[in-house]
């Protein structure tokens, strides 16, 4: 049973693409994401209806209703669905009306009118949902197909919570999405192991989260099941999140509401630099991953912008983003930032003065440098930075203090291209932290390890120029001593390498004369 989902998911992605191969994947990721969502909330309505006909049908319920007709028209008012944190579905959307017309002319706007039905009657999905089916430069035969190939999908199996499924679907199909799609894919989705190494570290238990470069909510949503494993409930955070581009911020807000997340994203896109939507807001946890040394943002037309307090950097966004943070973080909060390494030690752009003056008030609290190949849509070398405003709360007193740690050799191949993080390198990161700020998240002591962790005080720092390179902190790790004396291992190596080099001038001399038998002379 436990490898089921992952096997349902692959199969689910791999007859999908086979349907669609003429769609370019930015595409194919909204048609197929958006009948999946669609799928979700009318299977969540029939169940609930169902549920409701059970009860209704039962003399022995307090929500019984004898005369049949009656029970009918009860099972259609929509006060009983709305009060479970059900979507109502209208008829023309429910999907028995959908799977019925399939293969009939018209499919695509069928689709169409369905989502408009839907986010008419349920404000909270308004402006969210796909509805250019009609206009997609595909059969409808296919798109039949693909209608048919979603209803599959047992949302309401037993043994499993639907927006578990629901969720488990969804991030397989970002994940491939990126994938596919290459560089640009990373404008939605952010690897599912950083983003746990950014949650396990910052423990967001209560308090309003923030992303401003939001994608497809990849890190609210990883908040999300944090608290739940740890006890918490969803009505201890408020989320709140920003994105620029208008079919990614609508994929977030599908992400979060097919999971029940209350979120406020804006009334739509935006540019977080040239229209913040929280402008007030002060948050104890902010999450991003925002774009990778971003050039042409704009500086030089917001001069004079609160946000700026330690300068405008002109080569790249990098430090936009983050003095973006700061402005935004409460003051005990703390910021988990996704950026290219260079942001730890470039000079160039007026970084290296922005870095300094960060560093001299204090506001960095932990610096980790990822191992490569986390991306799929990108080759540049990553870091996370943790930035706070108090390092004195919840846990010893770490001001004048920074921890590095080095994590560039954890992770493990997850195929030819990709790496990820296990959850044991996940949990030796976040407990390394928690460890050192004494947060009360683990019961272990902290200490410097070589080639792994070093604790280092703002002075130290100084004397580097304000270079945050863990690497340059941690040292090498130190190699076991195997007590062999060094002469005799010298003299044992040196025979061993005699005796290779004789191996090696014999296969020399061997692949000549095969050569030279199928008359090749080298």
């Amino acid at each position: 049973m436990a490898n089921e989902p992952i096997d349902f998911k692959k199969t689910l992605w791999e007859a999908a693409c086979k349907l669609l191969p003429e769609l370019d994947a930015a595409v194919y990721k909204h048609v197929a994401l958006g009948l999946i969502f669609l799928k979700y909330i009318a299977d969540s309505f029939d169940e609930r209806r169902e549920e409701l006909k059970g009860w209704m049908s039962d003399p022995d319920n307090d929500y019984f209703v004898e005369d049949e007709s009656v029970r009918e028209e009860e099972l259609e008012d929509r006060d009983y669905y709305v009060a479970a944190n059900v979507f109502w579905v209208p008829s023309e959307s429910r999907w028995s009306y959908i799977q019925d017309n399939a293969k009939k002319p018209g499919i695509g706007k069928l689709i169409d009118d369905a989502m408009a039905a839907i986010e008419r009657e349920n404000p909270r999905l308004k402006g969210i949902l796909n509805k250019d089916y009609a206009r997609l430069q595909i059969s409808e035969r296919k798109l039949g197909e693909l209608v048919d190939l979603t209803g599959t999908i047992g949302f309401m199996e037993k043994g499993h919570r639907a927006k578990d499924i629901l969720g488990q679907v969804y991030e397989y199909f970002l994940g491939q999405f990126a994938s596919a799609e290459g560089k640009k894919g990373g404008q939605f989705y952010t690897p599912a192991s950083i983003v746990k190494v950014l949650v396990e570290v910052m423990s967001p238990h209560k308090g309003k989260i923030y992303d401003p470069a939001c994608g497809s909510g990849g890190m609210f949503v990883q908040s999300e099941k944090f608290i739940e494993a740890h006890g918490g409930t969803l009505g201890d955070i408020s989320i709140y999140g920003q994105e620029s581009n208008p079919t990614t911020w609508r994929l977030a807000a599908m992400n979060l509401a097919i999971r029940g997340i209350d979120f406020n994203l804006g009334p739509h896109h935006a540019d977080t630099f040239y229209q913040d939507l929280h402008p007030d807001l002060k948050a104890d946890f902010i999450m991003a991953n925002p774009p990778f040394n971003m050039k042409e943002w704009g500086g030089d037309k917001l001069v004079g912008d609160v946000r700026w307090r330690y300068g405008i950097p002109a080569g790249n966004a990098n430090f936009a983003w983050m003095q973006h943070m700061i402005h935004h973080l409460s003051p005990s909060g703390m910021a988990g930032i996704v950026l290219a390494n260079g942001s730890m030690s470039s000079n160039t752009g007026g970084e290296g003065e922005i870095r300094r003056g960060m560093v001299k008030d204090d506001l960095v609290e932990c610096m980790v440098a990822l191992p490569s190949q986390l991306f799929s849509n990108t080759q540049i070398p990553a870091c996370l930075w943790f930035l706070t405003r108090d390092k004195t709360k919840n846990g010893r007193n770490r001001k004048g203090e920074v921890l590095f740690i080095d994590a560039r050799k954890l992770g493990v191949m997850v195929d030819r291209a990709q790496r990820a993080f296990t959850d044991e390198d996940i949990s030796r990161i976040a407990e390394t932290f928690h460890a050192w700020r004494g947060s009360g998240e683990t019961d272990k002591t902290y200490e410097d390890i070589k080639g792994f962790c070093a604790s280092v005080t703002l002075n130290e720092i100084a004397k580097h120029d304000y270079v945050l390179t863990p690497g340059r902190y941690v040292g090498a790790e130190e190699i076991e001593d195997d007590g062999e004396p060094f002469d005799e291992k010298m003299s044992r190596l040196s025979i061993t390498l005699s005796e290779q080099f004789l191996e090696s001038s014999r296969l020399e001399v061997l692949i000549r004369d095969n050569l030279k038998g199928l008359g090749y002379t080298l």
